[in-house]
């Protein structure tokens, strides 16, 4: 079980909003670089980026700080990143800069030929995001739920050729109330690529629940609040997950 540390960039700030809300963020560190390293020195083998100003902004935003994030770890282990992602040129700058998987999110949903267009274009490197609420999926950064069943159009991109997706229960996100198992393994289950759930992980009793259903298809957690809050040690958490499963990359 890969456990990947969140890092959500605003105004090239490294935050952690709680439930999407832009007005709702608590800043963590004003040096993004320095953020990723930390998170490498205990042990990380992945990093999530969100570019938030991008994702409400439908394009990208925090190009420095992602720099400096890539610039510092990005030879030591992939980096995803997600938010804002709306062209190809865009997936082919950021691959080229040293990204090693975008994540496309609301413009999956919104013009799934774009997606399609990725995984042609960049097969490996394209992830899908889905957020959802009681099973239907959101875009535009929450605010909008709409009337898709989230097995089925992860189904669609499957078919589309995506490496993963990355599934985020936002009832759950920045409110460190656990982890939505059952909906994540129900998406696992459905599919033949992996999932990484994301959303509401609070403690070790979250990895020994995610460790459990592993097998099912859930590859790795996104974890945020929670390591930067305290409430889950990030290094023992990753050896936790080792320790149960074996490690993974």
């Amino acid at each position: 079980m890969l456990l990947i540390p969140a890092i959500d960039l605003k105004d090239g700030h490294c935050v952690r909003l709680k439930q999407g809300e832009m007005d709702d963020a608590t800043v963590f560190s004003d040096d993004p670089g320095a953020m990723a390293r930390h998170w490498v020195d205990l042990g990380a083998r992945r990093l999530h980026l969100v570019d938030l100003n991008g994702a409400f902004a439908g394009k990208p935003k925090n190009q420095a700080a992602i720099r400096a994030i890539v610039d510092e770890v990005g030879d030591e282990l992939p980096v995803q990143l997600g938010g804002g992602i709306r062209d190809l040129d865009t997936i082919e700058a950021y691959l080229d800069s040293g990204i090693h998987y975008v994540i496309i999110g609301t413009a999956a949903v919104k013009n799934p030929g774009f997606l399609q267009d990725a995984c042609t274009a960049f097969p490996g490197h394209v992830i899908v995001g889905l957020d959802a609420r009681d099973g239907k999926v959101a875009t535009d950064g929450w605010s909008k739920i709409t009337g898709h069943d989230v097995v089925d159009l992860a189904r669609k991109y499957e078919d589309y050729g995506v490496e993963a997706v990355v599934y985020t229960d936002i009832g759950r996100d920045g409110m460190l109330s656990g982890v939505n198992i059952e909906a994540t393994v129900r998406l696992a289950q459905a599919l033949r690529i992996p999932v990484i759930a994301s959303g509401g992980i609070t403690d070790l009793a979250d990895i020994d629940r995610l460790c459990a259903v592993e097998d099912e298809g859930v590859m790795g957690a996104i974890t945020g609040r929670a390591i930067y809050e305290g409430t889950l040690d990030f290094a023992a958490a990753q050896s936790r997950a080792d320790e149960l499963n074996g490690a993974s990359d």
